[in-house]
Formats: C-alpha cells, structure tokens, sequence
C-alpha cells in the first residue's frame, strides 16, 4: 500500500465531514468550507472520527491516486482547523507594497504600479518596518489556492541571481553567482 495513503487523517474537534454519495468530500470548520471531488474509483470512509481512502486495487492508476486524495483531504481538514499562512519578501531599492483590502499594489521597480486583484478567499496583509523589507502575508484555508496566488505574486518580479532583488518567500535560500570577474591587464 501507499504509504501515505494508508495514513488514516484525524478529524479534529469542531471540524465536520461530510461524504457524499457522487465521492464529493465536504469538510467545514472554524476556518471555513472547502469542497473537493474525488475520484470515483477511490473509497473515502469516515469511521470512528477519522477519514479513512481505500483503493480497490493494485494498478499503478489507482495507487496514484491514492496517496494524491489522502493528502488533499488531510490538507483541507487542516485548513478549515488551523489555516496556512505565506509571507514574501520585497527584496530591492524603492519595492513597495500595500494592500486596500483585497487589490495588492505593488512597486516593483518598473514604470508603473502592479495592481493585482487577490481572490476573497485570501486574506492579504502587508507591512513595512523601517529598515526592513516590506512583506506580503497572505492567509487562507485552502492550501491549492494561496499557494497560486503566491506564485503569481512572485511571478511579478523573480528574485535574480546577482544581487537578489525581486520577490521571495521568506526564509527562502537562493543561489547566487559571481559578477563579472576583474578585466586582466
């Protein structure tokens, strides 16, 4: 078996699941309500407050999935209980970023703002410290979800290989090369 398929996935207080006929896995909690439709050949069960994905048999297709589903359930259950929370970097001279309520507008060194719409879904909040970066916090239940939109932020500006400006995620290493090496005489 999957080793991460097997893994029963605890179902926390305060969290409800519900399994629908037509493999639709509702889970609802303090966080909210995710959706996620599973594969039909896939058996999802909810016994003794843990959900439990079963496979009906050993193909390569069905293995697959079964670990795949068992980590999307596992990752809404915490979302609706707990959250997922990003924060990225503004790494460079005159970057900027502030939020009036879901439109990011950002200063990215270009000749114009970079205005970006962020779903309802995701709570975005940004700061700036004197002397520090500005960051970017993005927060949300569902993990597909703010993963994407931290992927279009970043997309704005990648963090270049020289001096490292653009954006990043916090924490994040990245690799840097040499500049150009002394003009020999």
């Amino acid at each position: 078996m999957s080793r991460i398929g097997k893994q029963p996935i605890a179902v926390p207080a305060g969290v409800e699941v519900k399994v629908a006929d037509n493999n639709i896995v509702s889970v609802k909690g303090p966080k909210g309500e995710l959706t996620q439709k599973i594969d039909a050949d896939m058996i999802v069960k909810l016994e003794d407050g843990q959900i439990v994905v079963n496979r009906p048999t050993e193909q390569k297709r069905h293995k697959a999935l079964h670990g795949l589903y068992r980590s999307l359930i596992s990752n809404m259950v915490k979302g609706v209980h707990e959250g997922y929370k990003t924060e990225q970097e503004l790494v460079g001279v005159g970057y900027k970023a502030t939020n009036d309520g879901q439109i990011l507008d950002l200063t990215l060194g270009y000749s114009h703002h970079v205005y970006m719409q962020v779903p309802k879904e995701v709570t975005v909040a940004t700061r700036q410290d004197k002397g520090q970066n500005p960051i970017i916090t993005l927060m949300s239940a569902d993990k597909q979800l703010i993963g994407q939109v931290a992927a279009k932020i970043r997309s704005l500006r990648k963090p270049e290989p020289y001096k490292g400006k653009g954006i990043k995620f916090v924490g994040e290493q990245l690799r840097r090369k040499a500049g150009k090496s002394a003009a020999k005489k």
